[in-house]
């Protein structure tokens, strides 16, 4: 051969060991986009049809805004796929992608199923920390004990450099598997045992797991990629055990499987191992035979990349054979059919399609993120204002408590204080009457009257601090009141308290001593007045479900009360009615109940005037926590100054 001929046969080479090659691949790609309707469809790569619709569904499930749990498993389905065509990076990136959205969604069940494929995947890539690491993220959110057991094993194998501690950690998986019926594992662990054997040198051993795994792979009904990729496995042992006939032939069923199932890719793959079982068996020419048809395949397939890995392959062995010409001859073939071959390579415009995909997917996870971003401002936002509002409605609620407990107060203080209102009369003409019995030395006169002045007094005390007392007690302080009248004007009037027997004196509540004033005006405005001796009468009954109390007397009347009376005696009886009208506008507004009175003056042959009150019948109820604070205050204060 001339020296220019081996010169450039050796600046050729050069140019493909320097990977020079890819820039010329990658300017005749240009081509098919320039001039598609001269590209001639052939059949695309079935592996990379696959990813391109696993990742089309993930750009869709992205466009249409899916759920967190819908995305993650697109993201799971495209890793698995790149996985199976040993992408592992690619895997490893949309795996964890994957991860972090399963965490979102708080399915532990899932979550630890990525977790273990994202270590698998790394163990792939020889990554043992990150791997490990997984395992035992895996073991964490594992929903069953055997799945929890299954990553703790493998974290523990990746952690320990002793074969013989590994496969003691792959066995203890192999039991839990076989126990759970859990083949997948099962045969994965097989094959992990099959790769502990052979870094062991046992290459025997090494056989015998993956026969057990090929066993379980067939019997369970397993995918024929699955059964495929343990006879590879098989094959290549038997080629590193120098069983070469062995290898050759399962080289051979494996290559006709894959033209079977019209896999272009995978035969020439499997006749690249074919051909290098032949050279281990020292049959060249054979070895030579074979890759030339894997290069044919790779060129009537149009899968470009395949046919230069093989280019490569073949021209390294013609070198070491040193057959130049058939190296130059190979050479120049490929570099003359390469336009042709890159325009009906289908798989270049997949591979492209699915870096468009990509890119797309970048874009669309972009906007998902910047959109939930937005969401969670909003929402941070929204949650803000509702608790700024909540603050607002709830320093309202404490003010308006506020207020409406001192409004209560002094609704109540002013109850109180019309409660302890007393005629000045009483207290005066008591103590006048007193003074009336000393001058006349009617000392036993004075004594009884002090001393029933003394109950009267005290069982008004006694009471005071209540605003509802029950009618016996309250009845009670008016017979004692009217007893001391008595003693005063003498032989003056009599009086009478009729109560229904049907009521429970101690149950019915009525307001403390709202009737007394108006008995008090009976004797002293009406029948003091009187030249005979008059009466008053006390009448308590049950009417229509509530209780009727009625004072009635014969005196001489509200009207001619008024023309006898001085103008500051007239003052002291508007006060009296006032201060009644007051309590009740007070009692109904405290406890929301309906107390009522009325004041009839009697007219014609009959004189005197009839007091009317309604209460009801069901006491009301002491809810206020003012209502005995306030009392009990003024009372402590009076029985101090006494």
């Amino acid at each position: 051969m001339k020296k220019g001929s081996i010169n450039q046969l050796i600046i050729i080479h050069n140019c493909f060991r320097m990977k020079r090659f890819v820039f010329l691949l990658w300017l005749f790609v240009g081509v098919i986009f320039a001039d598609a309707q001269t590209v001639k469809k052939v059949e695309s790569s079935v592996s990379q049809q696959s990813i391109n619709r696993s990742a089309e569904k993930l750009t869709d499930a992205l466009e249409q805004s899916a759920s967190d749990e819908v995305v993650a498993d697109e993201y799971r389905m495209l890793a698995q796929e790149l996985s199976g065509q040993s992408d592992y990076v690619r895997a490893e990136d949309y795996l964890t992608r994957a991860v972090a959205l399963y965490l979102k969604t708080a399915n532990r069940g899932l979550t630890s199923d990525v977790y273990r494929e994202l270590a698998k995947v790394q163990e792939s890539q020889n990554k043992r920390e990150e791997a490990m690491a997984n395992y035992r993220n895996a073991a964490r959110y594992a929903p069953d004990d055997v799945r929890q057991s299954l990553n703790e094993n493998d974290a523990n194998r990746l952690g320990d450099m002793d074969l013989m501690s590994q496969s003691v950690y792959v066995q203890k998986n192999i039991d839990l598997a076989a126990t759970t019926n859990t083949v997948t594992e099962q045969i994965g662990a097989y094959r992990q045992m099959a790769e502990i054997r052979r870094a062991q040198q046992d290459n025997p051993g090494a056989l015998r797991e993956l026969e057990k795994a090929l066993e379980e792979s067939e019997a369970s009904g397993e995918s024929k990629d699955a059964s495929f990729q343990i006879r590879q496995e098989i094959a290549q042992t038997l080629a590193m055990d120098n069983q070469h006939r062995e290898a050759i032939e399962l080289n051979k069923q494996l290559i006709e499987e894959a033209r079977r199932t019209n896999n272009p890719k995978t035969a020439i793959i499997q006749l690249q191992m074919l051909a290098t079982s032949y050279f281990d068996a020292g049959e060249s020419a054979e070895g030579i035979e074979t890759l030339q048809t894997a290069y044919h395949t790779a060129l009537e397939h149009g899968l470009t990349f395949d046919a230069k890995n093989v280019l490569e392959q073949l021209v390294e062995h013609y070198r070491k054979e040193q057959k130049t010409a058939q190296a130059l001859a190979a050479y120049s073939d490929f570099v003359g059919q390469l336009e042709t071959l890159v325009k009906n390579d289908n798989t270049l415009v997949d591979e492209n399609f699915f870096r468009l995909l990509e890119d797309r997917i970048t874009q669309l996870e972009k906007e998902r993120a910047l959109t939930d971003e937005l969401i969670t401002r909003k929402n941070r936002f929204n949650n803000m204002l509702i608790v700024f509002m909540a603050l607002i409605l709830v320093s309202l609620a404490v003010i308006s408590k506020i207020l409406y407990n001192n409004l209560l107060k002094n609704k109540k203080i002013a109850l109180q204080s019309l409660r302890r209102e007393m005629n000045p009369h009483f207290i005066f003409n008591s103590l006048n009457s007193v003074n009336r019995f000393i001058a006349e030395n009617n000392e036993r006169e004075a004594n009884k009257y002090l001393t029933s002045y003394s109950k009267l007094m005290r069982a008004v005390m006694e009471n005071s601090n209540r605003d509802f007392v029950p009618l016996s007690a309250e009845l009670e302080q008016l017979r004692g009141y009217l007893d001391l009248e008595q003693l005063r004007f003498k032989d003056k009037f009599s009086y009478s308290i009729r109560v229904d027997e049907t009521l429970d004196m101690d149950f019915v509540m009525i307001p403390n001593m709202l009737i007394q004033p108006h008995l008090e005006n009976a004797v002293w405005h009406g029948l003091r007045y009187k030249e005979e001796a008059g009466g008053v009468s006390l009448t308590v009954c049950r009417e229509n479900g509530i209780i009727c109390v009625t004072v009635e007397d014969n005196g001489i009347g509200i009207k001619k009360s008024r023309e006898l009376k001085t103008e500051h005696q007239k003052s002291q009886l508007s006060r009296g009615q006032t201060n009644t009208l007051e309590r009740i506008d007070l009692l109904n507004h405290l406890y929301h109940t309906k107390i009522q009175m009325e004041i009839i003056d009697k007219e014609g042959d009959k004189t005197g005037v009839i007091v009317r009150f309604r209460f009801p019948l069901k006491p009301p109820k002491m809810t206020h926590g003012l209502q005995i604070r306030a009392s009990e205050d003024a009372t402590r204060a009076d029985l101090q100054s006494m």
